[in-house]
């Protein structure tokens, strides 16, 4: 497997130390056919980056890049400096994990079970299961609260449970980067929150690197320290939510009609749609 190289970014301004993941005039997707058309962001560490548009825009198939699970057409994504696209497999999945949307667990597999699952990019034939397993295990099972149920199969939890045992799992993982999928889909409200605010508590109390794919706009606004709006396989705009979450940006991007008002308490951004008249 070829050995870790080191890529140079378009504008190397943009990598300073805050900066843990950085995508350079990236295009990728399926067959000869590119989803995302050269896109550069950056995700810094010990903050949520979220990424929201459309359906079919593209933000999938960004993160999955990010992830190496697809090959770039063009460009890179390099982390720490380093692309991941040439890093070797083992030690890129001791720096990045990927929670991919909707995983399913092998019929019968215990909570802890599927946790510990999170440590095989440490174990090799000569080092096997050890207490460092078991203590990366313990604090990981502990942080997603999921201590309680942890003997319970997986399949015998409520959608929340479920989530937060694959959280779970990518923290016993112990990377600096995690990457989600839609990890509130099918969720409600209420659990949603809890979600977030663990997500929220890994990037900023951990100073992990989070980057995360969301639909739902006013939960992105909440939580997100930066966000990127993409249509088209595009990039339209990223930054803070308070700049980005625009009603402009709102019509562009989602052909939405909508009030932007501020939350008093958060001084975040919320999306209130405009209903429409419907004639008699």
């Amino acid at each position: 497997m070829a050995a870790a190289q080191t890529y140079a970014p378009e504008n190397s301004a943009r990598c300073t130390n805050s900066v843990h993941l950085l995508v350079d005039r990236l295009s990728a997707g399926y067959g000869a056919s590119p989803i995302v058309r050269n896109v550069s962001m950056t995700a810094a560490q010990g903050a949520l980056t979220i990424l929201v548009g459309p359906n079919g825009c593209g933000k999938s198939t960004l993160l999955k890049t990010m992830a190496r699970v697809l090959k770039p057409m063009a460009g890179a994504a390099t982390l720490d400096g380093l692309s991941v696209h040439n890093t070797p497999s083992r030690q890129l999945a001791q720096k990045l994990a990927l929670l991919p949307q909707g995983p399913i667990a092998p019929e019968g597999l215990t909570v802890h079970e599927l946790v510990a699952q999170g440590r095989f990019p440490h174990q090799t034939l000569a080092r096997q299961w050890s207490r460092e397993d078991s203590r990366a295990v313990t604090a990981a099972v502990a942080a997603a609260n999921v201590t309680d149920f942890a003997q319970r199969r997986v399949d015998s939890l409520s959608g929340g449970q479920r989530q937060r045992c694959w959280i779970a799992m990518v923290l016993a993982q112990e990377t600096d980067v995690i990457l989600l999928d839609e990890p509130t889909t099918f969720l409600d409200l209420k659990v949603q929150i809890d979600v977030m605010t663990l997500l929220k508590h890994i990037a900023h109390d951990q100073n992990r690197t989070l980057v995360i794919v969301l639909h739902d706009l006013n939960i992105a606004a909440m939580f997100g320290d930066k966000i990127v709006m993409m249509r088209d396989g595009e990039i339209i705009d990223q930054g803070h939510p308070n700049d980005v979450i625009t009603r402009e940006n709102l019509s562009l991007v989602f052909d939405l009609d909508a009030h932007v008002i501020t939350d008093p308490l958060s001084g975040r951004p919320v999306c209130l749609p405009v209903l429409k008249q419907v004639a008699a």
